[in-house]
C-alpha cells in the first residue's frame, strides 16, 4: 500500500493535534503536526534528509510566525502589525524548496482575494476548516493527482481576482518597458531597498545622476514614492538587482549612465 505523508501546519495546538489524530486513522496515511512556519521548514528538510519527503502540507492561512529566508507572498498589509506572516508565505517558500510537495490551505472563512493569492503563491487548493473529513481527504488525494480544489462558491470571485491581478501586472509590465536600461537597473536596486548614496557607489555614479534617474524612473511609472515605485516593479515581476560579494553590482549588470 502507498502511503501518503502528511504535514499539518497549524500554531492552534489542539487544532493540529485533533486533526492530525483524525487524518492518523486513515490506513494509508502517515501524519505529523508543525506549529509555526520555521518548525515546519525543519521538518521538511529532515525528512527530505532522510529520504522520506512529506507529500502534502495542510496549512493553516492565519498561520503566526516569521519564516526565514521567505519572501511574504502577500501583500503588505497582510502582514500583521507584529510582523508576523501568514500561512500564504510559507506555502510560497515550501513551493520554491520543494516543489514536489502539494500545499492545501485551510481556512476559517472563505475570501475570494486570499484563496486566489494562495493559488498565485503555489497552493493546490483551499479547504473550509469545518469542512468533512471525507472531503479533506478527497482534496489531499486528488491534490496528488494535480487536481487543484477550491470550493464551488469561491470559484467565480477567484477567477476575477486571478484575472484583475494579470491586467495589474500587465500594465505594471508596459510601464517598467519605458524605462531605459539605466533606469532599470536603478529600479531594481531600488527593489533591493538601496538608498540614494548606496545606488551611487554600486553604479558608480554621482548622487545628483542617481537622484536624476530615480525621478526619471517615478516620472515614468507614474507614481509619488519608492514605495510605490517597488510595489509596481514587484508586480511586473522585476526583482532586486544582483549584487557580487564586495557589495557591488556584478560586470555584467552595468551599463553605461
Amino acid at each position: 500500500m502507498v502511503r501518503i505523508r502528511v504535514l499539518v501546519v497549524d500554531d492552534h495546538r489542539i487544532f493540529a493535534e485533533s486533526l492530525a489524530a483524525a487524518l492518523a486513522a486513515e490506513p494509508d496515511v502517515d501524519v505529523s503536526a508543525a506549529g509555526s512556519g520555521p518548525a515546519a521548514l525543519r521538518s521538511l528538510e529532515r525528512a527530505a534528509a532522510e529520504g522520506r519527503r512529506f507529500d502534502v502540507l495542510l496549512v493553516d492561512a492565519d498561520l503566526g510566525g516569521n519564516v526565514p529566508g521567505v519572501r511574504p507572498a502577500v501583500p503588505v498589509q497582510e502582514v500583521g502589525e507584529d510582523g508576523l506572516v501568514d500561512g500564504i508565505s510559507l506555502v510560497a517558500g515550501v513551493r520554491s524548496a520543494q516543489p514536489a510537495v502539494r500545499t492545501v490551505v485551510l481556512a476559517e472563512k472563505d475570501d475570494p482575494r486570499r484563496a486566489a493569492l494562495a493559488l498565485q503563491a503555489g497552493a493546490s487548493g483551499w479547504v473550509a476548516k469545518d469542512c468533512s473529513l471525507s472531503r479533506l481527504l478527497t482534496v489531499i488525494r486528488g491534490v496528488l493527482r494535480d487536481e487543484t480544489h477550491l470550493p464551488p462558491a469561491l470559484l467565480t470571485g477567484v477567477l476575477r481576482e486571478l484575472t484583475a491581478a494579470r491586467k495589474h501586472r500587465t500594465e505594471s509590465e508596459r510601464l517598467v518597458e519605458s524605462l531605459t536600461p539605466r533606469e532599470r537597473e536603478v529600479l531594481r536596486c531600488m527593489v533591493a531597498g538601496l538608498g540614494r548614496k548606496a545606488v551611487a557607489e554600486r553604479l558608480y555614479l554621482s548622487p545628483h545622476t542617481v537622484r536624476t534617474h530615480m525621478q526619471n524612473v517615478l516620472g515614468k511609472l507614474g507614481v509619488h514614492s519608492t514605495l510605490a515605485a517597488v510595489a509596481l516593479a514587484r508586480r511586473a515581476g522585476v526583482g532586486p538587482v544582483d549584487l557580487g560579494p564586495t557589495g557591488r553590482i556584478m560586470p555584467e549588470e552595468s551599463s553605461s549612465a
